[in-house]
């Protein structure tokens, strides 16, 4: 499901892919081809029903050396990752006769810690581990030259640390570094960092934004303003579609669990809380509602 939160992840993850490579190697030490880099098709389905899609997929080229990073946002557990992960790799590697390695962004330390699970594939010495980008790893920015030095790192961490208590200094901190790099690329990182938090720090992220005099007023203030107003409306569509369905279900006597609960009313897509909406009048369990 494409949340907020996915749309502002990704777009900084493939805004600068070599902003991304300095990231991934800060965070994992990785050996990244330098020479090129380049967002490619995320679609990585064989000739077949099934559909494998990742989130975002990048190709780093040096010479004759190539590597794909493959990009997840998890924001919860989703075991059906388990066996779709190694496929996306697999997949990656047959399309673009390349090495391709996984990472996963996962805000949540508990979705972090699952996430970073050993993936047994049954076939002996083939595990898969995917690389895990989470609060426990990600650094609290608060110096404004550390920030600019890595600023794809410096907008991932803000969303990785949205609840820690130093989240203010950490904003304060990236408004300031985004002052010193190109206009138009520090606007997107903005938009994409303010569009992933929420609650509180997405509060104080707009109101950073709101002082700074050289990019965040005019037309580019407006166009944000106009989309938060979008975003309200919207979560507020979907929460009433989910109350809605949370209806339905007790009144068809099905036992809703609280991670029942908390992921029909997380989920802000309108179309997927329809569809569930219309399979609740004819499922004969909670659990059938989600498949």
């Amino acid at each position: 499901m494409v949340t907020a939160l996915h749309e502002g992840l990704i777009g900084i993850t493939t805004l600068d892919p070599e902003e991304t490579a300095r990231t991934l190697r800060t965070l994992f030490g990785f050996r990244i081809p330098s020479s090129t880099s380049e967002v490619i098709s995320n679609e990585l389905s064989e000739i077949s029903p099934s559909v494998y899609r990742a989130d975002a997929a990048l190709l780093f080229t040096e010479g004759k050396v190539k590597l794909a990073v493959i990009t997840e946002v998890q924001r919860q557990r989703d075991d059906t990752k388990h066996w779709t992960w190694l496929a996306y790799i697999a997949n990656m590697r047959a399309r673009d006769r390349c090495q391709a390695l996984l990472v996963v962004i996962c805000p949540n330390r508990a979705v972090a810690a699952w996430a970073s699970q050993h993936i047994q594939t049954g076939h002996p010495g083939l595990v898969l581990r995917p690389f895990v980008i989470g609060p426990d790893n990600t650094p609290v920015i608060t110096d404004v030259a550390e920030a600019v030095g890595n600023i794809g790192l410096a907008a991932i961490a803000a969303i990785t640390h949205s609840e820690n208590p130093q989240i203010k200094a950490i904003l304060a901190t990236l408004t300031e570094a985004l002052d010193h790099i190109d206009p138009e690329k520090a606007g997107r990182y903005a938009e994409y960092v303010t569009v992933a938090l929420a609650g509180d720090a997405q509060k104080e992220m707009e109101r950073l934004m709101a002082t700074q005099t050289y990019l965040y007023q005019g037309e580019y203030a407006q166009s944000l303003m106009a989309k938060g107003e979008a975003r309200g409306e919207a979560r507020g569509e979907a929460r009433g579609e989910a109350k809605g369905l949370l209806v339905v279900l007790e009144a068809r006597g099905f036992r809703v669990t609280e991670d029942d609960r908390d992921r029909i009313m997380s989920c802000t897509d309108i179309k997927t809380l329809e569809r569930w909406l219309q399979r609740a009048a004819l499922v004969d369990s909670v659990d059938k509602l989600f498949e």
